[in-house]
Formats: structure tokens, sequence, C-alpha cells
């Protein structure tokens, strides 16, 4: 394999694809900082059409509605990107689905006009919908992309995406520039526009190469594309390797969900994909995000909004220390330092708020223990699960194994989002204890079950479950092995 480069075509290509991550990062963090204006919207539209004063319960059950519908809509688009991206690709599914953005958009951009409960929440589920699907195209398409050397590092990029999309959320949806009574639609509506700057970049990128040669038998255009966006010549090996892919691919019968969990040497890889998955969402840190606000104020903070704003910031940064790290130290390595990172801030946070009613100087070790939390979060958590999973199949249970990730994913968000409000009135700071148990749990199966995937091709790492398909009783040693042996002597990569 000759000598890769990061060309400017690949850099434009990931970073047109992130804007999909973008987009489900702005969505998730749009809705929380205007909540009172929009429960006040509730409020007057329902009174004006029915002429009664709406019943509190009706109130908090539609704005728990206009919340919620965002995840179902997300768990529905997730599990149905294997329709798309076998269909018609990996980019221009992309394309495709942006139509779903400017639709939602346009519904929520418009509610507040037309004077319609329905519509904020009809945008709400379409926008779901559409992120879903960004879940799954995104992380697959650049993987697919990128050479093996560099996968990891710009697999972090989809998570970057998604940080720097709530952070801009959160900045927006601050009173003095969008978060007010006025203008608060536009802030929802404001999702059209990253839509339609993707939709008229992404024709400017290219097909994933994978896709062409193995789906479509286009080994000129695969191997043109890839010598574009390696800035080399010599692609012998990735083509080679893509063809016997193809061949073991046409073979074998399609790859359904039921079948990934039928099949021995598919089982594990997709055991082990839900968990990581799991393990991001029953981390605790939506709990922290979705309610930061309240927990800064809790913790005697004067204007918590910035606060978690600062929390934001964070995020941002450690998720960029992370790509910088994901290559070197490896993936399951980077993992399992979050998750140890993150257990033990979530013990100094239940900690600092029992006792900062007692210490006033509790308060800041709770702010640092959020901020400590959250760093860890984006150093493993965060990123590693949603690029992995390309990382643990071959091309034929690609997209049937991300789509049961990404509902995974979406439904353990979902059900955080529900039951964590009512855990925290019955347990109080104590809360942070179940996640702890979670993250110790979540810790121990990775140390155990998930091998280093650093530095291998699709190829490699899917050979070495096969071997370890005849007797699953083995993955342990299997997984431990993996994890001894060295990865291939890494190509030069020149940036």
């Amino acid at each position: 394999m000759g000598t890769e480069k990061v060309t400017a075509s690949l850099i434009f290509a990931i970073s047109v694809a992130t804007i999909g991550s973008f987009q489900f990062g702005y969505n998730t963090g749009v809705i929380n900082a205007p909540e009172l204006i929009i429960r006040d919207f509730l409020n007057y539209t329902l009174e004006e059409k029915s002429e009664e004063v709406p019943s509190p319960m009706l109130l908090t059950t539609l704005w728990s509605l206009a919340v919620a519908i965002f995840s179902v809509g997300g768990m529905i688009g997730s599990f149905s990107v294997g329709l798309f991206v076998n269909r018609f690709g990996r980019r221009n599914s992309m394309l495709i689905v942006n139509i779903l953005a400017i639709a939602g958009g346009c519904l929520m951009g418009f509610c507040k006009i037309a004077s319609s409960v329905e519509m904020l929440i009809l945008g709400r589920l379409i926008i779901g919908l559409f992120c879903g699907l960004c879940t799954g195209f995104v992380p697959m398409y650049i993987g697919e992309i990128s050479p093996t050397a560099l996968r990891g590092a710009f697999g972090t990029l989809n998570q970057l995406g998604i940080v720097v999309g709530i952070l801009v959320a959160q900045i927006f949806g601050l009173e003095a520039i969008l978060g007010s009574e006025e203008l608060w639609p536009l802030l929802l509506g404001l999702t059209i526009i990253p839509a339609v700057l993707q939709s008229v970049a992404l024709p400017f990128c290219p097909e994933s190469p994978r896709f062409l040669l193995i789906n479509r038998k286009e080994e000129e255009s695969s191997r043109k594309i890839l010598q574009q966006l390696w800035g080399t010549q010599d692609v012998n090996q990735e083509i080679q390797e893509m063809k016997e892919e193809s061949i073991k691919m046409s073979q074998e019968k399609q790859v359904t969900v039921l079948e990934l969990f039928r099949a021995p040497n598919y089982r594990q890889p997709i055991v082990i994909s839900i968990m990581l998955q799991l393990s991001q969402q029953l981390s605790g840190i939506n709990a922290v995000f979705y309610y930061s606000t309240g927990i800064f104020k809790d913790a005697g903070v004067q204007e918590p909004i910035y606060a978690t704003i600062g929390a934001g910031v964070v995020n941002t940064i450690f998720t960029v220390v992370s790509l910088f790290l994901v290559e070197k130290a490896g993936r399951r390595t980077l993992h399992m330092a979050g998750l140890a990172g993150m257990a033990v801030c979530s013990i100094l946070m239940t900690i600092s708020l029992l006792m900062k009613d007692q210490y006033n100087w509790m308060s800041f070790v709770c702010i640092g223990a959020i901020l400590i939390f959250v760093a860890f979060f984006e150093i493993g958590p965060g990123p590693i699960p949603w690029f992995i999973v390309a990382e643990l199949f071959s091309q034929g249970p690609r997209p049937a194994a991300m789509a049961v990730a990404g509902c995974s994913n979406w439904t353990s968000n979902f059900l955080v989002g529900l039951l964590f409000p009512s855990a925290a009135n019955a347990l109080g700071a104590y809360v942070f204890i179940v996640f702890t148990v979670f993250l110790v749990i979540f810790l121990t199966f990775t140390f155990f079950k998930v091998p280093e995937t650093r530095g291998r091709t699709f190829e490699d790492i899917a050979r070495i479950f096969e071997g370890q398909g005849q007797d699953l009783s083995q993955s342990v040693k299997g997984a431990m092995e993996m994890n001894s042996i060295q990865p291939e002597k890494e190509t030069t990569t020149n940036v």
C-alpha cells in the first residue's frame, strides 16, 4: 500500500458528512433552553382553541411528548438505516433525507404563526426521524472513506459534530440571542440552514468506494475515488481486500437483523456493539446535560445556564483531545479510561450534592466533578461506540448492525430521559450511584469482551470473529488474544 495523505477532498467529504452529526447535536440540545416559553405557547394556544384553561397535567404531558417524540423518531430512523444505504448508497442516502430536515424545520419554525401545537410535535417527530438516520449514515460513510491508519481519528469527528451542535444550540438558546418569546420558532427552524448547506455540498463528495466495489461491482470508480481521497496511486491492497469481501458477500445470503443474533460469527460483535451503545447512554451523560441547569442551580450557581454552556465547551475541547489520542492509545484503552473516570466523578457528584448545604465549597466540587465527568465521557464513551460498530462488521452485515446499534442507543436515550426525573425525585443525590453501578458493569464488560481494532482492516477484524464463531465460549480468550496482538504495521500517513 502506498503512502497515504490527508487530502483536501477527504477533509471536505468528511466535513460535509459531519453536518448530519451537527444536526443531531443541535436538535438534541435546542429544546431545553426555551422550555418555559414553549410551555406558555402550549398554554395560550390550547386556551384559544378550547376556550378554557388547560390543566397542568395536560401541559406537562404535551411538553413531555414534544421532547420525547424526538427520540421515538430517532428509534424509527436508526432502525431504517439499512433500507436506504443498500439501495441508494451512503452519500445519496444523506442527500435524500435532508428533505426530512427541511420539512421538520418548517413545521417547527411556523408552528407559532399557525398557532398549532400539532405542527410543533410533528416537526419534532420528523426531525428525530432524520437524526436517527444520520446516526447510522455518518459513521458508516466516514469509516468507509477513511484510511485504516486514521479511521479512529476521523470517526471521532462524528462525535465532534454532535457536541458542537449541542454547544451551538445552548448558545443560540440564550434569551439575548434566539431563546426569546418572539424568536424561539426561529431557534427550532434554524435546522433548515445546515440541511440546505449539506444538500448543496454533497453532490461534490464521492460515494463510498467500498459501496461502489462491493455492492455495485464498480471497481474502476472505486479505485479512482480511493486515489483521489488518499492522495496515492497505489491502492491495490485495499482494492484486493474489497474484491475478496465482495466475493464472500455474494456467496452469503443477505444479512438481516435476526441473522445478526442467530449466526455465531455475528452474535458476539453485535452484543459488543449494543453494550457499547448502552455504555454511552446509561453512563449518565444525558442526565447531566438534560438537567444540568437544575444541577448547577442545586449546587448554588447563580447563573446556571452559563455553567451549562461551560460544560458544553469542555465537551467540545475533550472531543478534540480524543481525536488525537484514539490512534495512539487505542479504542479499548480510551473507552475503559473514560468509564473509570466517570465512575469516580459520579461518586464525587453524589457526595458534593449531599454535603453542599453544610459546606458551601462543596458546590465548586460538584461543578468540578461535572466538568471532569464530561471530559472523561468525550475521551472514550462519547465518540468510540459510534464508529467502532462499523469496524466490527464487514460490508454485508454492517448496515443491519448499524441499525441495531443505533436503535439501542436511541431507545436507551429515550428511557433515560423518561425515567431520570422520577428517579431523581425518588433518590435525590443518590441517583448518580445508579449510574456508577452501570459504569462499573460496562468497564468490566469492556475489559473482558471488547477487542482492540486500532490499525486493523475491516476484513482482519471480521476474520477474528469468524474464527471464534465455532465456539462462543472462547470469546473472552479471543478478545484477549486480539488485544495482545500488535496491529499490522500502519501505513505512513502524511498531513
